[in-house]
């Protein structure tokens, strides 16, 4: 990896071609999280705000082990903990990383109306420009995670970069670089999603969990982040991961349907206006004193 890495290839809220798209091939770049070998450590939570240099957050106590009930606009990487019961009466630690999953095909960027707000680049990265950000929240409606979160202060939205000043210098992400177990990995998504694979079958076949398998969404696309999961089927029960994430409907409707109209309407009142200079011809200023002059006479 390099620099180029940061190629652009979608811009949110922008009307024109993106420079330099489709010029360049380059692997889709992909977080595997392998739940099962998770041990709730938080070394992740603490490299991430270390190297975005993250203010001090508050931590909130609720009787769980969990450092505070979501993510913030200034903690964009959490450990949630479940406690599960299984069939037979046991309970199992369910731990999941929650964080941005960098959807191939992403909500908010879809959402937001911002030129230059919200980037894909070509490596799959979705990352946030707040500098551009208007502080309208719409991506935060347009995200089927609850990943984007608004700051009152600043009025600008935030959340989780996979670390895009690290990876374009060939580093990975600083949440991976911490983590003690292994369970989190970096590479292609080709390489992660092969990786994710072998293990679940792993589980399924040596460790007892027949639904055991790999967390990769197609309603949005594919992810760039993957979760090895011990119940691929009720993903629910891992702090409320949803079973079919997709984009909104009302994002959809009013960017492309109702988008779309508005461009025919606006379409139509030129063409109006254009009929009716050819018909009519221009208004002068002599023909409106005229026609004022006679609708004062008696």
């Amino acid at each position: 990896m390099s620099q180029a890495t940061l190629r652009i290839q979608k811009i949110s809220g922008h009307a024109g071609s993106v420079p330099g798209e489709s010029t360049q091939r380059e692997p889709v770049l992909c977080k595997l999280i392998d739940t099962t070998t998770c041990i709730g450590c938080k070394a992740c939570e603490v490299a991430c705000v270390e190297w975005n240099d993250m203010p001090f957050s508050p931590t909130i106590f609720e009787n769980t082990y969990q450092t505070m009930p979501d993510t913030r606009w200034n903690y964009w990487n959490l450990i949630k903990f479940n406690e599960h019961e299984r069939d037979d009466g046991t309970l199992m630690w369910l731990m999941r990383k929650d964080q941005c999953m960098h959807c191939a095909d992403p909500g908010c960027l879809r959402a937001c109306p911002a030129d230059g707000a919200i980037v894909q680049y070509t490596n799959g990265i979705v990352d946030f420009q707040q500098e551009h950000c208007i502080g309208c929240g719409y991506c935060i409606t347009g995200c089927p995670f609850n990943i984007p979160k608004f700051n009152h202060e600043t009025k600008r939205v935030y959340k989780c970069t996979l670390c895009a000043d690290r990876v374009s210098e060939n580093l990975e992400p600083a949440c991976i670089k911490s983590c003690p177990t292994g369970c989190l990995h970096f590479g292609t998504k080709e390489d992660m999603k092969m990786l994710a694979e072998s293990r679940a079958k792993q589980l399924r076949n040596e460790y007892g969990f027949a639904d055991a398998g790999v967390y990769d969404p197609p309603g949005v696309g594919g992810t760039g982040v993957v979760y090895v999961l011990h119940d691929i089927k009720h993903p629910e029960i891992y702090g409320g991961l949803p079973s079919d994430p997709r984009v909104p409907w009302s994002v959809k409707l009013w960017k492309t349907p109702l988008k779309w109209l508005g461009n025919v309407a606006m379409i139509g009142g030129l063409v109006g206006l254009i009929v009716h200079y050819l018909r009519y011809g221009p208004k002068t200023r002599e023909v409106e004193l005229e026609r004022k002059h006679e609708g004062e006479q008696p």
